[in-house]
């Protein structure tokens, strides 16, 4: 089988780069020409660990190639991955449909010989059914189409990985509604031809013992929203509770450890801190609701509302622990910012909490100064009047206060005897709870975390005590 990508940004580029790398032909399809051009010249527009050199690999064995022509991708392709995004839709939380229906009915009414599409964006319940029809109207006459939803969990920093060796397969073939329409028999014919092609495609997968659920089109859908809600639920929780270990001087590292004992909870996804981001977690949390809210169940994820709630709370929090550690205000003073990506190993910045803070820091006068070690280019398109640097040590030169808001390896190794001849005044906020306290601490330095009690060594003569 001949494989096309539709939509070449961070899902697709990984997924084809990946497809490539399993042995098969891979066109990659987009409208964006500079994007294209970048691709097929081996090049990376955004930024992920091993992906580069997968994509170099594959442009140059000729397995990957790129084209913004629907009609040479309908001649090609056996089977069509629509991987292009559902954004927020603008003045909803909704997700915007818009690309994926035009990428179902461009590949669709260029199709040549039967083919079969596979769902990977992320979509509202509900959706697949009506792409499935809108396919088979736009495909020319004699040519059968059918569709198959198999949701992606990719995790930025981690794409590679997790599309050659994921941690759980999901199909979602046609179901229950369609046997009313067509009948019973070819309902489960069509299922089951749209299972043996997806089992064939990721044989390697499957035969390394990746867990496969076969399901219904809406338990496929529900399956990726599902999980980064309640993934988002775990952090705005944990958040929660640091609020109140904050408060009364207690430790949110080491109550998230002893309930992380619990194998009921575990202790992943129980690190306090500024919140997440993305262009995932708070777009899906969003969009689950808009259609639970369009089901008349907005009741049922009345919770989710709090979830984001609390987890917009946290980054005016941290304004405030810096301003408290300022002693009342930000105005002209030095701020060194570390991280404007939503996480490591990304240089995504949407919705990111580190980049947030930091506008926020300087829209109330703070004289600002972030460094990332890869995501400065898209801060500074998306907000550029803050003063990006090249370094570490460019970043902390003269800082009043240094806030660790992205928790990148040269962060979570940096010492305070690096730092200490550099900064102004030796404090630092620890918006990721990743250094030790104690070792900044003996260093002489104010140290605060969101979650813990503060320390006041190293607070300058005349600043506000952050003892509780």
């Amino acid at each position: 089988m001949r494989i096309t990508v539709l939509g070449t940004g961070y899902l697709g580029a990984t997924h084809a780069a990946a497809m490539a790398e399993m042995g098969f032909e891979v066109l990659g399809v987009d409208v964006d020409e500079r994007k294209l051009e970048a691709l097929a010249a081996g090049e990376l527009p955004f930024h992920e660990p091993g992906l580069g050199g997968l994509l170099k690999k594959h442009v140059n064995s000729g397995r990957l190639r790129f084209t913004s022509d629907y009609a040479e991708a309908g001649a090609f392709g056996d089977v069509h991955f629509i991987s292009v995004g559902t954004p927020q839709r603008p003045g909803s939380y909704a997700a915007d449909m818009t690309y994926v229906e035009s990428a179902v009915t461009s590949i669709s009414r260029h199709l040549t010989h039967d083919a079969v599409l596979v769902g990977k964006s992320t979509v509202p319940v509900g959706s697949a059914r009506g792409l499935r029809a809108l396919a088979r109207a736009a495909a020319p006459e004699g040519v059968d189409v059918d569709l198959v939803w198999n949701p992606e969990f990719l995790r930025e920093g981690h794409g590679v990985q997790d599309t050659l060796r994921p941690d759980r397969m999901v199909l979602g073939l046609p179901g229950p509604a369609d046997r009313v329409r067509q009948g019973e028999d070819a309902d489960q014919e069509s299922a089951a031809r749209l299972e043996a092609t997806m089992r064939e495609i990721y044989a390697q997968q499957l035969d390394a013992g990746t867990p496969l659920v076969v399901t219904d089109y809406e338990t496929a859908e529900l399956v990726k929203v599902a999980a980064n809600s309640f993934l988002a639920t775990k952090i705005s929780f944990i958040n929660s509770l640091s609020e109140m270990t904050e408060a009364v001087g207690g430790d949110i590292r080491t109550l998230a450890d002893a309930i992380g004992m619990d194998e009921r909870i575990g202790r992943k996804f129980l690190d306090a801190g500024v919140g997440f981001g993305g262009g995932c977690l708070p777009k899906d949390l969003r969009a689950l609701r808009a259609r639970a809210s369009e089901l008349g169940l907005d009741q049922s994820v009345r919770f989710l509302v709090e979830i984001d709630d609390v987890n917009v709370r946290r980054r005016d929090h941290t304004v405030g622990v810096v301003t408290e550690m300022l002693g009342g205000s930000v105005m002209g003073r030095q701020v060194a910012v570390l991280g404007a990506a939503f996480k490591p190993e990304s240089d995504d910045v949407r919705d990111s909490p580190a980049l947030d803070i930091a506008a926020r820091l300087h829209s109330i006068g703070a004289d600002v100064h972030v460094y990332d070690p890869q995501a400065n280019a898209n801060a500074a398109r998306r907000y550029p009047r803050v003063d990006y640097v090249d370094s570490l040590p460019q970043a902390i030169a003269r800082a009043e206060v240094v806030v660790l808001l992205t928790e990148w390896e040269e962060f979570r190794t940096m010492t305070p005897q690096q730092l200490a001849p550099l900064v102004k005044h030796k404090q630092i906020l620890d918006g990721r709870n990743v250094l030790d306290p104690a070792e900044w601490e003996r260093a002489g330095w104010a140290y605060r975390a969101l979650g813990r009690k503060g320390s006041t060594a190293g607070v300058p003569v005349g600043s506000v005590s952050m003892a509780r």
